[in-house]
């Protein structure tokens, strides 16, 4: 476990120093609990949560009562890290008075301590808005999937000089505007490093190439628990999904021939 608790002012500062950051999904407890004791920096709970545990095809179903359930449970496991919710599709796209509402219901019930949600210039005033209630936001731009039915799929956005412009217009707005850190999913490598220079605030990539400030993955990605596509960008550091298979079967084989449970695995 690190030394330091994670806070903004500290991610902050880790660009400066130019320290990688380090983030990963969770939707629950005892995954939580690992990942901070392991030291890492952020725990996003990811609305990434509709596909990786709910079994949906899209991030589009989760509603707000589901992200801030999943963002207690993971809050009381968050001693180091910090804290970062998503913020569901139709949260924060209706008004800037429902996005506050909505990030206060992430902070105050969810417990987390920071939001996070997906746009560019479009959302700019809701960044503003939150920044003015001392709601810390990370912003998202790039592959926001969200948007998955107007880009049609998840693909690299940012790949045409006008898109890269744009992207990179974007990222120096919502900096502007208030926001801590910025998400950069999905874009090509040599964008993302501009955009990480250009900017004082952290880049935190996944699948934008190794010059961003900082690293995100979905936690069932990375250990193999999620097995329906396997992107690009992820690197898988364990296969849960093999593990967990043997378990069970050796345990159905156990119950059939009469191995489990024994006498002692029982009372007198």
């Amino acid at each position: 476990m690190g030394s330091k608790a994670a806070t903004v002012p500290e991610l902050l500062n880790k660009k400066v120093r130019g320290e990688k950051i380090t983030a990963l999904t969770a939707y629950d407890y005892p995954f939580a609990k690992l990942i901070d004791e392991a030291g890492i920096d952020i725990i996003l709970v990811g609305d990434t949560l509709g596909i990786v545990v709910q079994g949906e095809e899209s991030t589009l179903p989760v509603t707000m009562d589901q992200m801030v359930y999943h963002t207690q449970m993971v809050s009381r496991a968050a001693k180091q890290a910090l804290l970062v919710a998503d913020m569901p599709f139709m949260s924060y796209q209706c008004s800037v008075e429902e996005t506050i509402k909505n990030a206060g219901r992430l902070i105050q019930e969810g417990r987390a301590a920071a939001v996070k949600f997906e746009g560019g210039d479009n959302v700019a005033d809701r960044v503003e808005a939150l920044s003015r209630y001392d709601i810390p936001v990370m912003a998202h731009i790039g592959l926001t999937p969200q948007s998955v039915h107007r880009m049609g799929g998840y693909k690299v956005q940012g790949r045409e000089n006008r898109a890269a412009k744009a992207l990179l217009d974007d990222a120096k707005r919502l900096e502007s505007s208030g926001a801590f850190s910025i998400v950069l999913e999905g874009i090509p490598n040599r964008l993302a490093e501009k955009i990480t220079q250009t900017l004082k605030i952290p880049t935190i990539g996944i699948g934008a190439g190794p010059h961003c400030d900082g690293q995100v993955l979905v936690m069932h990605d990375l250990l193999g628990l999620f097995t329906r596509f396997h992107p690009k960008f992820v690197r898988r550091y364990a296969d849960l999904t093999a593990i967990a298979s043997d378990a069970f079967a050796r345990y159905k084989s156990d119950v059939l021939s009469g191995k489990f449970p024994t006498e002692a695995e029982g009372y007198e």
